[in-house]
């Protein structure tokens, strides 16, 4: 059995080697450690492995030493600028004013600029929003005062809490659970030690985080803006697609009178796509629901649950079940972009769908070719000879060609960069910084894409990627 503790270390000799001997002594073997005083100069992060009832004994033996974060601090951190006058006690004042109003100082930085000021900034603990407004007025008669964003250093975060203040931050924008929350520290430190191990600076790190959610949440509500796009195949067959400020495109065939989706974009925007569907589908509560995902990714799959089928290739299916059965999915399987894929999952309420909605399609086999036939799948008047990519994406990840009516569903093996909304190019941003790379292999992602292409050999293509617009390639 795997656990992480999240532990608070006293500032003194041997204080991990206590935590390590409680361990030791339980027979359990501790498999990561990560500590930098750079971002919390007390919080250590311990992955262990072991059997129940040790680990629970250690969680007890550690919360008597007061080594255990029990409750989250609510406390936060305010950054100001002072711009003082570069003579010698300038900042003298305001020290005795930080002193008067009991302020804990966690960070300070100057730096002369013109020879005649210099800039003081200083980071505040601050548990009374009433007593920063105060000390903020009383400060600004002696000085000029700055207030920054509290995501603001790239240097040194030297507090006890900020771990759980970044997240308290997150939340206050998601509501996410207190079990959630933990879940959350972990992976954002299991983030920031990978990034950091690759010289990544620990506030980029932060930020990026912030700026995901941020985006996230701001997508929701009346702010979930999407592109809207018709294509008519036949008389009988038309493309709807949607492509969402967050998430996957969602493309819904609808051919001879029935429905079927590719792809559902992120969870969380469940009553808002559900209110376009609605629009575009008046049936949809009452019809058979079957959708065709590309690839097990969260951002793809975040609907499965209000779909009666789930087509899927046998390794999506294989992902999918995974998940299903609480074991990491293919994604997370990967030490680089689980993380990632974690706080994904909480950002955006993901989850799984029942196994017993899976329908696996196309043959079973081992892929030798960057992206190679796995038989065929019919809907409607189309007639798709189905591919499987080698797993340059994601393994499982299938392709969709139909020859006769020149139109291709790729997933994400190809999408269209150039061709994105705004809101959906700056939430792209962020997921190949924390997860290093969005593709298991870019190489043999860069090989299935000219292998896509290759098949798409004569005429003009219509080609729905897993995001952006429809691209038109070839020509007639």
């Amino acid at each position: 059995m795997n656990k992480t503790f999240i532990t608070k270390m006293p500032n003194h000799i041997g204080a991990f080697l206590k935590a390590s001997k409680c361990l030791s002594d339980l027979g359990i073997n501790i498999t990561r450690v990560s500590y930098n005083k750079s971002v919390d100069s007390h919080l250590l992060f311990i992955d262990v492995e072991g059997d129940e009832e040790s680990l629970e004994k250690a969680t007890q033996d550690l919360m008597s030493i007061g080594y255990i974060q029990q409750d989250l601090d609510y406390r936060d951190v305010v950054l100001l600028e002072f711009k003082l006058e570069d003579i010698p006690g300038a900042v003298t004042p305001i020290l005795e004013l930080i002193s008067d109003f009991n302020f804990n100082i966690t960070y300070i930085s100057s730096q002369q600029t013109d020879k005649k000021h210099q800039f003081f900034k200083m980071g505040l603990v601050v548990e009374d929003n009433a007593n920063i407004d105060t000390f903020i007025k009383k400060a600004s008669e002696s000085c000029q005062i700055k207030v920054i964003n509290s995501d603001y250093a790239n240097k040194i975060y030297d507090n006890s809490f900020f771990y759980n203040n970044f997240v308290n931050q997150i939340s206050s924008t998601i509501d996410i659970t207190d079990e959630s929350k933990n879940e959350l520290i972990i992976n954002t430190n299991l983030v920031m030690q990978m990034l950091n191990e690759r010289g990544v600076l620990p506030f980029h790190t932060f930020d990026s985080i912030s700026r995901f959610t941020e985006i996230i949440a701001a997508s929701k509500g009346k702010n979930f803006t999407t592109r809207t796009t018709h294509h008519k195949i036949t008389e009988n067959t038309k493309i709807t697609l949607i492509e969402p400020p967050c998430g996957s495109n969602i493309a819904i065939i609808k051919s001879c009178g029935k429905y079927l989706f590719i792809d559902t974009g992120y969870a969380c925007y469940e009553e808002e796509m559900l209110s376009i569907i609605k629009d575009i589908i008046p049936e949809f509560d009452n019809m058979k629901k079957e959708v065709f995902i590309t690839h097990a990714d969260v951002d793809h799959c975040g609907l499965l649950p209000l779909f009666d089928i789930v087509y899927a290739s046998a390794k999506s299916a294989q992902s999918l079940r995974l998940e299903h059965n609480h074991e990491n999915n293919f994604r997370q399987e990967n030490p680089l972009h689980k993380p990632y894929i974690n706080i994904c999952n909480i950002l955006t309420a993901y989850k799984p769908v029942n196994a017993q909605k899976i329908r696996v399609v196309g043959d079973e086999r081992i892929i030798s070719k960057p992206i190679e036939q796995t038989g065929y799948f019919d809907f409607g008047e189309l007639h798709f000879n189905l591919y499987e990519g080698k797993g340059g994406h994601l393994p499982g990840e299938s392709v969709l060609i139909d020859f006769k009516h020149k139109i291709a569903f790729t997933g994400d093996i190809y999408i269209n960069m150039k061709n994105m909304i705004p809101q959906q190019a700056e939430y792209n941003k962020y997921a190949p910084i924390l997860m290093t790379s969005v593709d298991f292999d870019p190489n043999l992602c860069r090989e299935e894409r000219n292998s896509l292409f290759n098949e798409l050999n004569h005429g003009k293509w219509e080609i729905f990627g897993g995001h952006g617009g429809k691209k038109t390639y070839g020509s007639s």
